[in-house]
């Protein structure tokens, strides 16, 4: 049976919004009875969760959980096949193609591999966007890619081709593209996926600077357990313009965990419950994911 505290999502959600109108009060991300399937596969069955505004979710499960297939049906890269999902207060099952490339201008994609162009320069990956899709002057886009890049600590880095930097610095830039449009909402995919221990942290560092100086609402699908606990129990603060990472004794109260198991959410609450829980399928889960730290 599912451990969650929380209400159907639905019922505390505002009624959806005509396509291309954002509703500023409603939740970020409501699933409500979500299903799908490849053909005779069933992928995700009867799934319900929300994400409010300014908070995060890190998307755990096996390989083949839904985990991927849950962030292609937010970005309405798939439709359910029955269920509603709502983003922004908007019901992405009833828009068009036209609408929902408007609806992505507010979403940023962080992927397992940083998918940067390796013939354009670090300034032209990350102010990628808004160079070719808006009318926004050149000299006002580099200022924003400057900006983006010195949030992430890579500010003498902008003309330098991919080539030149290494993994954890690729998979930064990749953090500063998703972040350069100041999208509301950032989807990450197995973000540290590949890199050592300690680049991991760097990245980590910057999920956790997102979340707690810029109030991005993000989901996080990960296999890194480690990143995962790492990201929910630090927390970001600015004082006088320098930006601290502390660890949360208490966690964060804007960080919880959903598990994934056979197409359905499991478990949806904070770390320390997660870690308290006495659930075989949890137990087995974190006992062979979470390393002895």
């Amino acid at each position: 049976m599912m451990e969650s505290r929380h209400p159907s999502p639905m019922q505390s959600a505002p009624s959806p919004e005509s396509p291309g109108t954002i509703d500023t009060t409603a939740p970020a991300i409501v699933f409500e009875h979500v299903s799908f399937a490849f053909d005779d596969q069933v992928v995700l069955s009867d799934v319900s969760f929300s994400v409010p505004k300014s908070s995060m979710r890190f998307l755990l499960g096996s390989s083949g959980s839904g985990k991927s297939t849950v962030l292609k049906l937010i970005l309405g890269l798939l439709r359910p096949d029955s269920g509603t999902i709502l983003v922004n207060g908007q019901d992405i099952g009833q828009m068009s193609e036209r609408e929902l490339l408007t609806l992505r201008a507010d979403i940023g994609m962080v992927f397992q591999e940083h998918a940067l162009f390796d013939s354009l320069t670090v300034n032209e990956n990350v102010g990628y966007r808004l160079y070719e899709e808006t009318q926004t002057p050149v000299d006002e886009v580099r200022a924003r890619v400057a900006e983006v890049l010195g949030f992430i600590g890579l500010a003498d880095f902008m003309d330098r081709m991919p080539a030149e930097l290494s993994g954890g610095q690729r998979r930064r830039v990749g953090l500063a593209r998703a972040m350069a449009t100041r999208p509301g909402l950032l989807l990450f995919d197995d973000p540290t996926t590949g890199l050592d221990p300690i680049t991991a942290v760097t990245v980590n560092d910057e999920i956790v600077k997102l979340r707690d100086i810029e109030g991005v609402t993000s989901i996080v699908a990960t296999h890194q357990m480690r990143d995962a606990f790492y990201v929910a129990t630090h927390r970001a603060s600015r004082t006088n313009g320098d930006i601290r990472i502390d660890k949360s004794d208490d966690g964060d109260a804007a960080s919880e965990f959903m598990v994934l198991q056979e197409g359905r959410i499991v478990f949806e609450g904070p770390a320390a419950e997660l870690l308290s829980s006495t659930d075989p399928y949890l137990t087995e889960f974190l006992f062979k994911t979470l390393p002895p730290w």
